[in-house]
């Protein structure tokens, strides 16, 4: 459970040790790991089969993996927190994403 918990993060460019970026058209993301994911209304249907529904702050995942966002603090259920301050967003784990426009990038 664990391993899939971290292989949606990793979609979501967050606990992953690689580097990914990502740009967004429309309720389309592209992942530069090759991964997709399309958002449909609270629904995110990502390319490796798991989706995902938003409920108020919190988002679950269909593999049980769970994120929840406090203000500008994000819970991860893989015990991973992540801080957003500005168009960057620095995670617990060392690994720091910085937005820009519709692409992000990670490193």
């Amino acid at each position: 459970m664990k391993r899939l918990a971290i292989s949606v993060l990793t979609l979501v460019s967050s606990a992953a040790c690689a580097q990914v970026s990502s740009q967004q058209v429309g309720n389309q993301t592209y992942y530069s790991n090759g991964a997709t994911a399309q958002r449909v209304g609270t629904q995110t249907y990502y390319s490796n089969g798991v989706t995902s529904q938003q409920v108020g702050s919190q988002t679950y995942y269909s593999n049980g993996a769970s994120k929840q966002q406090v203000g500008n603090q994000t819970y991860y259920s893989n015990g991973t927190t992540a801080q957003q301050v500005g168009n960057t967003t620095y995670y617990s784990n060392g690994k720091t994403c910085r937005k820009a426009g519709n692409q992000t990038h990670c490193d």
